[in-house]
């Protein structure tokens, strides 16, 4: 992790818990002193809502497979572009999705549209993607090799599966048998573009819940943080730095030490009750960006 540009990719499926990380990379930039820019990962969509209502309507009628997951839905040229020019320029253009109508309300654009392609902001030191293609290899395209630190946030599918039935039914009004169509309809995708990048991430986080989720496709409650555990596995390939002393990946120690019920299932991956979910990941990435602002000296 030598980067002058260093890029920090989160990737995960809709409903995965990536935009929860959010605040914890934050505060670790503002507590090194670096400048990030954000980059939604929803920005480098290629339809907005109303054009992808239309083409999905369009690949309905055909039988045809579509779907936000896989490629045809997206602008991944671009999403390599930018990782590629910042990595080693500093440089891209980004954009922003506007999801809500107070977003769009500032905008002064239409919800669930794009604002217009701009350059990053001037002295932006790291850049910070979260969203579903952070890790993408394709024969066309290597999003993926062009991160120095990159994150998987990967919940159990049925715990995926019902995060995304309550988001999408008390947040857009949608009913549950209507996500259940969007979720088997994407499936294609996710098993070809979504579930392989977590083969290639440096460290995946996975909520696993202690309640029953058999049926993931009827409304029910979220398993709260304390009704599940942690699964912290770290690629033996990846980047994450080692404790000399120990031989452990920095922030395994301490959390073994320090957290009741913490335990080790195999070496490379570290057990955690769900409510030290942001205790564990802290001391699990901080090392690695210490390393990347290191690097960029």
């Amino acid at each position: 992790m030598s980067a002058k540009y260093p890029i920090v990719a989160v990737t995960g499926s809709s409903g995965a818990g990536t935009s929860s990380t959010r605040w914890l990379f934050a505060k670790a930039f503002t507590q090194l002193g670096l400048r990030a820019a954000l980059v939604d990962g929803d920005s480098f969509h290629a339809y907005d809502r109303e054009q992808m209502r239309a083409v999905l309507e369009r690949a309905r009628i055909r039988g045809e497979n579509f779907s936000h997951f896989g490629p045809a839905a997206n602008l991944w040229d671009r999403l390599e572009a930018l990782f590629r020019d910042f990595g080693e320029k500093g440089t891209g253009s980004v954009r922003s999705y506007l999801h809500t109508e107070e977003e769009a309300r500032q905008a002064g654009l239409p919800v669930g549209t794009f604002t217009p392609w701009a350059p990053l902001p001037a002295g932006t030191q790291v850049l910070f993607y979260e969203g579903l293609h952070g890790g993408v290899v394709t024969d066309e395209y290597d999003i993926a090799g062009r991160a120095d630190l990159l994150v998987g946030m990967t919940p159990t599918v049925n715990l995926e599966w019902i995060q995304k039935v309550r988001r999408d039914t008390d947040d857009r009004g949608y009913d549950a048998q209507e996500v259940m169509r969007t979720i088997l309809r994407r499936m294609p995708d996710y098993a070809q573009y979504i579930a392989p990048q977590f083969s290639r991430t440096d460290v995946n986080f996975q909520r696993v819940p202690l309640v029953d989720t058999s049926n993931p496709f009827t409304l029910q409650d979220i398993p709260a943080a304390e009704e599940s555990l942690l699964v912290i596995h770290v690629n033996p390939r990846g980047r994450l730095p080692v404790d000399p002393s120990t031989g452990l990946r920095a922030g395994f120690d301490e959390l073994l030490a320090g957290v009741h019920g913490a335990f080790r299932s195999r070496p490379d991956t570290l057990v955690v009750p769900g409510e030290h979910m942001a205790q564990a990941m802290e001391q699990v990435l901080v090392p690695a960006l210490d390393r990347l602002a290191a690097g960029r000296k």
